[in-house]
């Protein structure tokens, strides 16, 4: 086992095992209603990512993040191993004008944040305020505040969103470069078709999405394998659900083809 404890294999490949994961799916309606599980885990994320990494140090947040989604609360971050895919996609893409479907408590915002360069910057949509300032915080934390803005609302509300992203964090046509989605799975293929409608993608705009597998997207793998080859390339990237290695999961990035 490569000197990993019994008890840490068990808990990676028995995620069910886990009360935090049982606790998580008696709260997954509220989750779906509200984007928060209902037993304050997202807070106690933001006080142990506080109290357990140095300020400035990005990748130290990440771990700090990750060892307590790991080992003490189940959190929907995209996490360490499905993570790497979202890191390639950056670097291979270097985008300088980024979009978020799904902040949560600001892991991916950090992830990504940490990776851009000069003047580029993500925004970061999230529906919860209370999320949107524990993200807020821990970016601070993180010294990436400069490069986020996190806006709290969703692109389904009848276009208010959408009109605040363009008049206010410089959505426009042909702009936007790169999309990491990973909110309600119901919302993902009606949400890129509204980025679609606004014109804010361009040839060669990348867009990366969580959980296709599980939960699943299953409307969204559908139009990209529609759409293969003629408005998208996409790769489907098999990977595991967040933080453990029984449960498989689909990570899709698609390059958008004009």
């Amino acid at each position: 086992m490569g000197g990993k404890s019994l008890a840490a294999t068990v808990r990676d490949r028995l995620p069910f095992l886990r009360w935090s994961v049982i606790r998580f799916a008696l709260g997954g309606r509220t989750f779906l209603r509200t984007g928060q599980v209902g037993d304050g885990r997202e807070r106690a994320a933001r006080e142990f990512v506080l109290a357990h990494s140095a300020a400035g140090d990005p990748d130290g947040v990440l771990a700090a993040f990750d060892d307590f989604a790991r080992n003490h609360s189940l959190l929907v971050n995209i996490g360490d191993e499905k993570g790497l895919i979202l890191d390639a996609a950056l670097r291979k893409t270097a985008p300088r004008l980024l979009l978020e479907l799904g902040g949560y408590c600001g892991y991916s915002a950090i992830r990504t944040a940490r990776l851009l360069g000069g003047d580029a910057r993500l925004v970061s949509v999230e529906m919860n305020p209370d999320n949107a300032d524990i993200a807020r915080s821990l970016l601070a934390h993180a010294g990436l505040a400069d490069r986020v803005n996190v806006v709290v609302g969703t692109i389904g509300d009848g276009g208010a969103t959408v009109k605040r992203l363009a008049d206010e964090h410089g959505l426009s046509s042909g702009a936007l470069d790169f999309v990491f989605i990973d909110h309600d799975k119901s919302a993902y293929l009606p949400d890129l078709r509204a980025i679609l409608d606004a014109g804010w993608l361009h040839p060669g705009s990348v867009v990366v999405a969580d959980n296709v597998g599980i939960p699943g997207a299953p409307d969204y793998r559908r139009y990209m394998r529609e759409s293969e080859g003629a408005t998208w390339r996409t790769t489907e990237h098999h990977t595991h659900t967040e933080y453990q290695s029984l449960l498989e999961d689909l990570v899709l990035e698609s390059e958008y083809l004009g």
